[in-house]
């Protein structure tokens, strides 16, 4: 069964593998309202999840806190609920991936509309994989 929680590790919180990824090398694409940046790493510890999410919303998009927080929390649930289409092909691979997705509307959309958005990013890269 798969597992669909969003734990601590699976966050991506260091400072030198988000330089890595948006210095250069990476690969990206848009869904609109999201971009994902996404790159392949090395795998370096036994109990590192295959993939690792970092999730912005520019201050430039939302002036209030309040906004950015929803739409965060719509795209980490969305990612949530879907992340073993990505998780199952890492997996089958043995890959590790790093990714940023980065909203880049002015507008807050529906959950539906970003879930099915995120889905078609995570399924993107799966096939870019091969």
């Amino acid at each position: 069964m798969a597992e669909y929680t969003l734990s601590k590790k699976e966050r991506l919180n260091s400072k030198t593998l988000i330089d890595r990824l948006f210095a250069g090398g990476s690969k990206s694409f848009p869904a609109f309202p999201l971009r994902v940046v996404y790159m392949p790493i090395e795998p370096a510890e036994e109990d590192a999840p295959a993939a690792s999410i970092l999730i912005s919303v520019p201050k430039k998009r939302f002036k209030r806190a309040v906004k950015r927080n929803l739409v965060k929390r719509q795209v980490r649930e969305a990612y949530r609920k879907n992340k073993h289409l990505l998780l199952d092909a890492l997996a089958s691979k043995n890959k590790r991936l790093v990714l940023a997705f980065i909203w880049l509307d002015n507008n807050i959309h529906s959950s539906a509309e970003v879930e099915e958005k995120v889905k078609k990013l995570l399924f993107h890269i799966v096939e870019r994989l091969e």
